[in-house]
């Protein structure tokens, strides 16, 4: 019996921004697996079996999908927003590449989802616009040091910038530190954007500046997006549009 491991992204929350391609592979699917909140938003039915896990065991549940997979089992690992930013299928990789010779065989595919980060810049307006870079704010798997690198040479290409992760209660003090380094590199008037819960019902978007941001702004749920030189706000009643032209000249 021949199984398939797809990894395949649910989007920022909203079930409208879960792809149709995802969609059709989640009602093919014999097994679901991943971290608990998001294993949560695959409806149950019968013949389908759930393998809801802690965060941190990543490379424990990568291994168990490829295990099902080679044994026939039609597997889906389900991440939050694109599976392949900061998301499981890196981890599923490097379990494939340390594991079992036959795991290479198995068909393994990885759909892609709307990220946090594009969900959070639609939101705001289009602060992207231009180049731009993404940065996972947790030191949980690289050095603070590695971080602050970084931050500094992202503020000196004058990239807009793209923060996952931001704060925890396990680790508040780095995102104080991050916003330190910004509004030294970049100035006080710099824009900076906190997107909470983007698509879902308690979604924020708060538009301020570096002089105004505070760490407790942000929390594990909110994407942090800062400008660059030149991000522009569109002042409206409806709310602050905020985008990064085009063209530089």
């Amino acid at each position: 019996m021949s199984g398939w491991l797809v990894v395949a992204g649910l989007g920022p929350g909203a079930d409208g921004m879960i792809t149709p391609e995802v969609s059709e592979v989640l009602a093919q699917a014999t097994d679901i697996v991943g971290y608990i909140p998001y294993v949560k938003r695959v409806p149950e039915r019968e013949g389908l079996v759930l393998h809801a896990t802690d965060n941190r065991q990543e490379l424990d549940r990568a291994t168990h999908a490829l295990e099902m997979a080679a044994a026939g089992r039609n597997v889906v690992v389900v991440s939050s927003g694109d599976p392949g930013v900061f998301a499981m299928a890196s981890a599923l990789f490097e379990a494939l590449e340390a594991g079992l010779e036959q795991w290479r065989e198995v068909d393994i595919r990885v759909l892609p989802g709307v990220s946090a980060m594009l969900a959070a810049s639609a939101a705001a307006g289009a602060p992207l616009g231009h180049d731009f870079c993404c940065i996972n704010l947790s030191d949980n798997l690289k050095p603070w040091s590695l971080i602050e690198r970084r931050l500094q040479l992202a503020a000196e290409a004058d990239f807009a910038m793209a923060f996952y992760n931001p704060r925890s209660k396990s680790r508040p003090e780095g995102f104080a530190k991050a916003l330190s380094i910004l509004h030294e590199a970049c100035g006080p008037d710099r824009i900076i954007i906190f997107a909470r819960a983007v698509s879902t019902d308690e979604q924020q978007v708060r538009v301020t500046t570096l002089a105004e941001a505070e760490p407790e702004m942000a929390d594990m749920r909110t994407l942090v997006i800062v400008g660059s030189s030149l991000t522009k706000v569109i002042d409206r009643p409806a709310g602050p549009l905020v985008y990064t032209p085009r063209s530089v000249v």
